[in-house]
Order: C-alpha cells, then structure tokens, then sequence
C-alpha cells in the first residue's frame, strides 16, 4: 500500500486513530532499564510488560535502552533505530483476531560493535538500575562437559586481551562494572530472562567465572553490589514473517518494518531481589515471588521441552510449523505421554499450581494455528536447549530408575536431524553454532555406531558412560533408522498405553 504511514515518533499521533499507543510523553522517560538482546522475545516480553506500566504517566524512571551487542543485529538495531525505537505489538489471538499496539517503551538503542565504549558507558550511567538479558542458552558460555565456564570461545580469549572493546557480554558486564567501582556508584541488578534453571545463579556463576580471570579485584566488589534474581518468562513468540509485515500495512495501513507477532498467553514470575530499585511490573501481571525454581523447572521441562519435542519429530516428518506437529494426533499424543510419565515425576511438589490444567494448556497453545511458529527457530541452536530442556529429565529419571524411553527417542530424532535431511530426502535449515560437529557426528553415528552422537561432551557430559542411556538411545536410534519416525512414535505411544 502507497499511502501507508511509515511508524515512527512523528507519526504517532496519527498511527494512535489507527491501533493504540503509547499515551505517555516518552520525551519525558529517563533509561532505568539497559536490555541486551532486542529480539522478538524481549519487545514481546518485558518490553511489553514496561510499555503497559508507563502508561501510569508519572513513572518516569524506567525507560529502556536497548542494545544489539552482535553484527547479527544489525537489521533490528537500524529498524528501531529508524522508527524512534517505536514497534507494532501483533497479538495473535486463538479465535483468529489480532490485537494490536504500538509499543513505546524502547527509548534508546545502541549497537555495540559500532561503539563499544558508548555501551560500556551506558551501562555504567547512575540512571541504570537494571541491566537485563536475553542473550539465549548459549550465551552464558556454559561447557556441560566441564560444568564450567568455556574459556576456550575464542571470542572470550578476544575479550581478556582486548577489554576495552569486547565482543560478548561478560566483557561488557566487567568493564561497566568496573566503572561503577572506579566512580563510587551504586550497584545495580542483573537480571536474566532466559530459558535457564536458575537463571539469575547462571548468570553470577560465569560472569564472577570471567571476572576472576580479568579483573579480579573486582570480584567482591560485584558480590557485594550487583543482584542476580532468577526469573521464569514465559511467551511463545515466533519469527516475524514478511507476511506479518505486509498483512499490518494491509489491515492498518502501518509501515512497520519490523512488527513482533505473538500468543496471548504471557507469564513472567521473578525472585523480589533487586539491589537499586525496580518498576512495579506486578501491577501489570508480573509475579514476585521468594523462590522462582519449582516454576522455573515446571516451564522449561514441559514447555520448552515440548517445543522441541515437537520440533525434532516435525522436522523429520516433513513439517514446517510447530501446529502442524502437535495436530498430528500421534505426535500429540507422544508429547502428553512424554510430559506425564516421564517429566511429572520429576517436578516434585508445586503448591498452588493445577499440573494436569498446565500441561492441557500447553497443548492447545501449540496448537494456535495462527501462531505458525517455524519449527527450524524451534530446532535453532539444539545444542544449547537439550542440556538444559530434556537431559534434566532423562538424568533424573537414571538416577530415580524412571521411563527414559521418549526422551531417548527424541534425541535419536535428533541426530539424525543432525545430519541435515528430513526423512523425505529434503534439506533441513540447522542453525546452530556447533552445526559441524553435530553434523560429524550424526554421520558418524548414520554408518553403524549410533554412540558416537553421544560423543559431544559440551552437550552430553558424561551421559555415553550410562549403559542404560546408552542401550535406549541406540535401540531407539536403530529404530527409527530401520521403521522411520512415524512409526516408532506410533510404537511407543502404543506400549505407554499397555503399561
């Protein structure tokens, strides 16, 4: 459409005849919050949740500046960067509807490898109480085979020798902070909102891993005045598509060039330990609570281990998107008999939570075919999402003698994904930082030795040593090699049901 009207701040009185914004005086905000990582899930995310308490007009203080910290985000960087940091909020609803708004709670935006000192500098502003993250699994630079910091990542190397122009995020964190110290200012919080058990006790444990090597002296300092909380967030939130794009021009006549799309479901529980201040998100749906875990772990063993589940077994039927798995009925069915025999076991207690009414809301929100969420984002960077989804599971079932049998077929599924075909002879897109090796060893395990995927110690510790890991994964594997997915998906829904 030629005459629709390309978002941005000048425009905004005019978009708000079309979709709601931002009703507050954004001039006005100063930058409490610096968040790294502005992808989808964080503008559907917590910057939701900071647009709705802005709308209190006389808060003021939590203003957030985003920063793109990789070449990577480059497209996001420039698009905010050209719409004033404003975005259009998609909501896609199950009825089919879509509710939509103008996000406004991004009111600075920076990309690190273009300036880092500016970064470092914002990150040490007195204004900055609260430095969030969603930086991915991935980023927190975590070996399971050491269970330690990976201080081989060449780009860790970079950072201790060149630490006034780093490339991640640890180097960033222990140059702002050693400004705080060096100024005399207060601490602030770091506060993770990744897909991590004990996301707040990750971060501390390999940013203080980091800091011991550069900067030591800094170590008491950051234990002394920095907060990590743990927090659960929760939102399914799929690529945005250029047909999401074209559809907002199309329906309200908005040129956004880059919208975020998502479910209506949204969950954010947070551990009250916050070391300067923090917005009042509990009065827009926010939760605060003593003890984030047993959350914690109900989410990432069923939801996010349910995506990949779904996932994996999609990918090698031929699907493309994450409804279309779960609407396959014996797919579905895997899922429910994977979360109920072989997860629930292992949450243990979780006062004031109906279990049974999660795990059946987690399957009708898969199911949103409005959502569309591609199956290759969920698949995107497996490496770092089994240690932390499925292999929980499948380790504490070891230790308690519990049913592995489904997550042992997942994993089988998943190296033979790795190997970069679906079972219908066309390409799988595999993203993912360790794609070579997972690739190396898929074959590998392809030409009769299916341990040999097992052989990835950053990914499955010291899981090959297990004989009864070991003895499920290679029939498992054998059986999917010999009767395809499909069937053995079918097989042991049927023995679940018998049992």
């Amino acid at each position: 459409m030629n005459n629709s009207i390309k978002l941005n701040q000048k425009n905004l009185v005019e978009i708000a005849h079309k979709i709601p914004c931002p009703t507050y005086d954004r001039s006005k905000l100063k930058t409490g919050i610096v968040h790294v990582g502005i992808g989808g899930f964080h503008r559907a995310h917590e910057a939701f949740y900071t647009d709705r308490l802005l709308e209190d007009g006389s808060i003021t203080d939590w203003g957030i500046c985003g920063i793109a910290l990789l070449e990577f985000d480059t497209k996001i960087y420039n698009s905010l960067k050209e719409q004033d940091g404003l975005y259009t909020l998609i909501i896609k609803e199950l009825d089919g509807s879509h509710t939509k708004r103008v996000i406004g709670s991004i009111v600075e935006y920076l990309y690190a490898p273009e300036n880092p000192t500016t970064v470092i500098e914002k990150m040490a502003s007195s204004e900055v109480k609260i430095i969030t993250l969603t930086i991915t699994e991935g980023g927190y630079n975590y070996s399971e085979a050491t269970q330690s910091f990976d201080f081989t990542n060449p780009n860790i190397q970079y950072d201790l020798k060149h630490p006034e122009a780093p490339k991640t995020i640890f180097g960033y964190l222990t140059q702002a902070f050693k400004l705080r110290k060096e100024r005399g200012l207060e601490g602030c919080t770091l506060q993770s909102c990744d897909n991590i058990q004990g996301n707040g006790h990750m971060a501390k444990r390999m940013l203080l891993s980091y800091v011991q090597k550069a900067e030591p002296e800094l170590v008491s300092w950051i234990e002394t005045h920095v907060a990590f909380p743990n927090s659960m967030v929760d939102r399914i939130t799929p690529a945005t598509s250029a047909a999401d794009i074209e559809n907002l021009k199309a329906s309200s006549g908005i040129d956004d060039a880059w919208p975020v799309v998502c479910e209506p479901f949204k969950q954010w529980v947070i551990e009250d330990d916050f070391t300067a201040g923090r917005p009042a998100w509990e009065t827009v749906g926010a939760q605060f609570v003593e003890d984030v875990v047993p959350y914690e772990k109900m989410k990432l063993s069923l939801l996010n281990a349910g995506h990949t589940v779904l996932g994996i077994i999609g990918a090698l039927m031929g699907y493309d998107t994450i409804d279309e798995s779960v609407h396959n009925p014996q797919i579905s069915a895997f899922l429910k008999n994977y979360m109920d025999i072989e997860v629930t076991p292992t949450l243990g207690a979780l006062e004031g939570v109906d279990l049974d009414g999660y795990k059946k809301s987690l399957l009708e929100r898969f199911g949103n075919i409005n959502i569309k969420d591609q199956i290759d984002r969920i698949c995107s960077e497996s490496s770092a999402k089994f240690p932390i989804f499925v292999l929980p599971t499948v380790n504490t079932n070891l230790e308690k003698k519990g049913s592995i049998a489904f997550a042992s077929l997942v994993i089988a599924a998943w190296a033979i994904y790795s190997i970069g075909k679906d079972e219908n002879g066309k390409a799988l897109n595999i993203k993912d930082a360790m794609k070579s090796i997972l690739n190396e060893k898929g074959l590998a395990a392809s030409t009769g030795d299916p341990k040999a995927f097992l052989e990835i110690e950053t990914v499955f510790g010291k899981l090959k040593d297990s004989p009864t890991f070991v003895a499920a994964f290679t029939k498992a594997y054998k059986n999917i090699a010999e009767k395809g997915i499909a069937t053995c998906v079918v097989e042991q829904n049927n023995k679940a049901l018998n049992n």
